[in-house]
């Protein structure tokens, strides 16, 4: 005989809810008669099953049997009949409006899911990959640069203590320049960058983007064609984390990061990337506008004892983004300081010269650094015979005023128009003198630039165009000549003149570029140099472009 506890442990809960069907079944389910009396039928040989294999005891089985028929017993007592003796089943009334609040909540729950999931998308990646964000773009240039044959064909910058082109130079060896200043020249380049960045999290994410370009030219990622089909390096252009603790409203960002601060290619080349860490915070000061501050610090050089010593760059900015009436037209205004800390060449003595070979190159302002235009001079001692070496004149902090206005309604076509004005508070020359031993008579220590452009922002679809002007006035001593644009005047600061440009969509994200770049110098390559120096250039670029 098998034991009462193991019937009822066992198989008490599946008995139970054969019974609970057998009587529930007439009322909640809503079967048919004969549908029932089968499962009653099922259910009672099941039962007899039992009882045969002695599983169940007879008595067990009757006690079973009766307590089902008092269950059907009961409710059908309480269940409400019609006039023809059949029960009445009640429908509650549930309003249309609750119906589709209903339908809706199911709908978007089930749509949400759907999402979350990637219902029916075949080949969907696993959820690790959606935190990856690509993105690049590919331009591929023709550019021509015309030389005027009155340029001065090249400038022995020996002859003089000071100098504002030290790579533009004689050969005494066999009287040519090193330097094209009167020939025509074309070539053909092109750039290409692809970058990912990673959300790690709500709060963090991080950036790697790599280029076109070469690790000496630190404001162009162009390569040029025409390398015997030789292939291209790649270079780290960006690599930094990002940080956002508090949210969107303050963004700590360290590494290879880029330009944080609202700019033109004034100051800083539209290319350049900056080394250090940055933090940006803005928030909302009055209904239509909001305020925005930005400070970094970015090493140029460390210490190193005899032959470099510690340089960096620290700079704020300050300024408003606000919206203007109830349309799209937008202004943007910043206000920037940008601190140089220990840039500024030292004249050596000639005791140094014998004990330390390499005293002069802590102050050097290297000719893979620079492009042209700061006001230079020779760091070595009077009677070094060493080769010159070359040292900026002048400090550099500069104050830089930058505005952005885009009237959206003015004309047919948005128009945007951008003004700059940079000035270096540093510039001094008493301090010029004292530093050199030269008494400097010329020499600008500001800049400015005025763009009106007509059409669409920005290249997104077919069709998109926009067409500008500018005029560019960058003093030799405004700016630090490495970091600014690298394309005008074939690059640096003491050069003036007006820049035409026309963009338009062939295709969604593709367009065509023309630009035309008409520059002269302010002044001379050597101040005081008995004859004015010239370098007329007029540049020609003819691009597509393209971005993912």
């Amino acid at each position: 005989m098998v034991p009462k506890a193991f019937v009822h442990s066992t198989l008490g809960a599946p008995l139970l809810a054969i019974l609970g069907v057998l009587s529930f079944g007439p009322h909640a389910m809503a079967q048919e008669r004969a549908d029932i009396e089968q499962l009653q039928a099922t259910t009672q040989a099941l039962i007899e099953t039992l009882v045969e294999s002695g599983v169940l005891t007879r008595e067990s089985a009757s006690k079973l049997l009766a307590v089902a028929k008092a269950k059907v017993q009961a409710k059908a007592s309480v269940a409400e009949l019609g006039k023809d003796g059949k029960k009445v089943v009640r429908v509650p009334y549930v309003p249309e409006s609750v119906k589709n609040e209903m339908r809706n909540q199911i709908k978007e729950e089930v749509l949400v899911q759907a999402r979350n999931e990637r219902w029916g998308e075949p080949g969907a990646y696993p959820e690790w990959t959606q935190r990856f964000k690509f993105e690049g773009d590919f331009r591929l240039r023709e550019e021509r640069t015309r030389l005027s044959p009155d340029n001065t064909a090249a400038l022995d910058y020996q002859t003089t203590a000071l100098t504002r082109a030290a790579d533009i130079v004689q050969s005494r060896n066999n009287g040519q320049a090193n330097f094209n200043t009167q020939n025509d020249s074309n070539r053909l380049r092109l750039r290409a960058r692809l970058g990912a960045t990673a959300t790690l999290s709500d709060e963090v994410a991080a950036t790697v983007r790599l280029s076109t370009g070469n690790t000496s030219d630190r404001t162009s990622t162009n390569q040029t064609l025409g390398q015997y089909f030789n292939k291209y390096s790649v270079v780290v252009d960006q690599a930094y984390v990002a940080l956002q603790p508090f949210g969107p409203q303050l963004t700590l960002r360290g590494g290879r990061l880029p330009n944080p601060f609202f700019s033109t290619d004034l100051v800083w080349a539209d290319d350049l990337g900056f080394e250090g860490v940055a933090v940006s915070a803005k928030k909302d000061i009055f209904a239509n506008g909001s305020g925005f501050v930005t400070a970094g610090y970015f090493p140029l050089s460390q210490n190193s004892p005899g032959s470099s010593r510690s340089r960096n760059l620290i700079g704020v900015q300050t300024g408003l983004d606000m919206k203007l009436g109830s349309s799209s037209n937008r202004l943007k205004i910043g206000l920037a300081l940008y601190d140089y800390k220990g840039v500024e060449g030292q004249q050596e003595d000639l005791n140094s010269s014998f004990l330390e070979p390499e005293y002069a190159t802590r102050y050097e302002y290297p000719s893979g650094f620079r492009q042209r235009g700061n006001t230079l001079f020779n760091v070595r001692a009077p009677g070094d015979t060493a080769a010159a070496t070359y040292g900026l004149a002048s400090s550099f902090r500069e104050l830089n005023l930058t505005a952005a206005l885009d009237l959206v309604n003015l004309l047919p076509k948005p128009v945007r128009i951008t003004g700059d004005y940079v000035k270096n508070l540093k510039f001094s020359r008493s301090e010029i003198e004292q530093r050199t031993g030269v008494a400097l008579t010329n020499g600008k220590d500001y800049g400015f630039l005025a763009k009106v452009q007509l059409g669409a922002i920005q290249m997104n679809k077919r069709g998109d165009w926009n067409a500008s002007l500018a005029y560019r006035y960058l003093g030799s001593d405004a700016v630090l000549d490495a970091f600014t644009n690298s394309d005008f005047g074939l690059g640096g600061t003491n050069n003036k003149g007006f820049i035409l440009g026309m963009n338009y969509g062939i295709f969604n994200n593709t367009w065509l570029s023309a630009r035309w770049m008409s520059s002269n110098p302010i002044q001379s390559f050597a101040p005081g140099s008995p004859s004015p120096t010239k370098l007329s250039v007029d540049t020609i670029q003819l691009e597509l472009n393209t971005r993912f």
